[in-house]
C-alpha cells in the first residue's frame, strides 16, 4: 500500500482540498495520517460517503454512537462512553484526574480544576483519548490495520510530554527495550514484523469471536509495540472489534484493573480468568446499553 497528498486525494475524489482535509481531521479516512504536518491517504482509500439525515433513532450500539456523536448529543450512550472509557482507560495506566475532573473536561472542554496540582499530561491524554474514541467510531467497520493502530497511538501521545523527547516515537514502533509487569516484551527491532504476522493472522476470518479479540489484546500486550500508550491502544482497538463484528463492547473499569492484569498474565496458561473478567465488564456495559434502549445479540 502507497499513500497519496491531499491534492492527488481532491482530484481522485472530485472534491475540494479542504474537504479532503475535513474528513481527514474527521477520522473518517482510515489509514491517513500526518507526517511532518502533511496529511498522508492510502492510496486505495475510497471517498468517505455523505453522513445521512436525522431520522429514526437507532437500537445497535454502534449506529447510536455514532448519530449521538454528530448530533452532539448529550446524557446519552455517546456521552457516557467517552466518559467511562476515556477515565478508567487512563486511570488503569496511572493517571490522577477524578472521574468528575474527566467528565468535566468533556462536558466543557475547559479544565475548571482549583487549588490543585494536576499533571499536564493527564489532561493532554484525556482530551487525546476523547478523539481516539471518535476515530473508534466513525473507523469501527474497516479491517484492523498497521496504520490504524499507529493512528490511535499518534492520537493518544500528540503533544504530551514524552512526544518531545528524542527516544519516543510517536504514531511509531518503540526504539527501545521495555518490559511490562516484570516480563519482557518484543525487541524494537522485531515488532514491525511481529505486527504484521499478527494482524495477517487475525484478518485471516472475516467474522471474530470474544475470544478471538481477547486472544489479539494478550499477543499486542506481548509484543508492547510503542514505548508507552500500549495498553490504552490495545482497549481501543478491543473496543473497536467488538463494534465491528457486532459483538457487545467492555470497558475494563479500574476497580478490577488487577483481574485484568492477572487474566493477560496468565493468558497461555489459563484464559478462563481473562475471559471471566471480560464478561464481568460486557455485563456492566450490558446495563448501560438497557438503560438507553439498545440493543445488544452477543
Amino acid at each position: 500500500m502507497g499513500f497519496i497528498d491531499v491534492s492527488s486525494a481532491a482530484n481522485k475524489w472530485n472534491i475540494s482540498e479542504r474537504s479532503v482535509r475535513n474528513y481527514c481531521q474527521a477520522g473518517r479516512v482510515p489509514g491517513a495520517v500526518i507526517d511532518k504536518g502533511i496529511w498522508l491517504i492510502p492510496d486505495d482509500a475510497e471517498k468517505p460517503e455523505r453522513k445521512q439525515r436525522a431520522g429514526k433513532i437507532p437500537t445497535d450500539i454502534l449506529s447510536r454512537l455514532r448519530m449521538e456523536k454528530e448530533a452532539d448529543v448529550p446524557g446519552g450512550i455517546y456521552h457516557k462512553v467517552q466518559i467511562e472509557l476515556t477515565y478508567n482507560s487512563n486511570h488503569i495506566e496511572g493517571s490522577r484526574l477524578t472521574y468528575d475532573q474527566t467528565r468535566y473536561i468533556f462536558e466543557t472542554n475547559t479544565i475548571g480544576i482549583e487549588d490543585e496540582k494536576v499533571n499536564v499530561d493527564d489532561i493532554m491524554e484525556t482530551v487525546n483519548h476523547f478523539r481516539c474514541i471518535d476515530i473508534v467510531i466513525d473507523q469501527a467497520n474497516y479491517a484492523l490495520s498497521e496504520a490504524f493502530i499507529k493512528q490511535m497511538h499518534y492520537v493518544l501521545k500528540f503533544g504530551t510530554s514524552n512526544s518531545r523527547k528524542p527516544w519516543f516515537a510517536v504514531g511509531e514502533y518503540k526504539r527501545l527495550e521495555n518490559e511490562v509487569g516484570g516480563m519482557e516484551t518484543t525487541h524494537p527491532n522485531e515488532v514491525a514484523t511481529k505486527i504484521k504476522k499478527l494482524l495477517k493472522s487475525y484478518n485471516i476470518s472475516k467474522e471474530k469471536s470474544l475470544d478471538d479479540i481477547i486472544d489479539f489484546h494478550c499477543k499486542f500486550e506481548r509484543i508492547h509495540p510503542f514505548q508507552d500508550g500500549n495498553g490504552r491502544v490495545g482497549r481501543l482497538i478491543m473496543f473497536k472489534e467488538c463494534l465491528r463484528n457486532g459483538i457487545t463492547p467492555f470497558i475494563v473499569e479500574d476497580d478490577i484493573k488487577d483481574f485484568y492484569y492477572r487474566g493477560l498474565k496468565e493468558w497461555n496458561n489459563e484464559k478462563g480468568y481473562l475471559i471471566d473478567t471480560i464478561l464481568i465488564c460486557q455485563d456492566r456495559f450490558k446495563s448501560y446499553l438497557d438503560y438507553f434502549g439498545i440493543n445488544y445479540s452477543k
